[in-house]
């Protein structure tokens, strides 16, 4: 009878941890890039796996000059909602030049 007792109470615990939902990931640091006229913005601890529009981003003037200060690798998009064909996998720790537009940015 113990053993059954055991056993319920064993898969019980099972269950209730697959249950369980997991918290949702977040890139740790900073990912930085400027918009207008050179004004700093920037991402802290930005969602993995989500596409992020970028704040200050807009049709006739793209963000620039990205940071990757965050502990995962960041595929920046030219178009909003990480759209389209132009785009570019920056790693942990890459900076990148006024030349490289973007408007939404994903982190692994």
């Amino acid at each position: 009878m113990r053993l059954r007792t055991t056993a319920a109470a064993a898969l019980g615990a099972l269950a209730l941890l697959v249950s369980v939902p997991t918290s949702a990931q977040a890139a740790t640091g900073d990912f930085l890039y400027k918009v207008g006229p050179g004004v700093p913005a920037g991402l802290a601890d930005p969602e993995s796996r989500e596409c992020i529009n970028l704040f200050g981003a807009t049709e006739d003037h793209p963000a620039f000059a990205p940071e990757n200060f965050t502990t995962s690798t960041a595929t920046v998009f030219l178009d909003f909602n990480c759209d389209g064909d132009t785009y570019y996998v920056m790693n942990p720790g890459k900076k990148l030049g006024n030349r490289l537009k973007l408007r939404s940015v994903i982190f692994s």
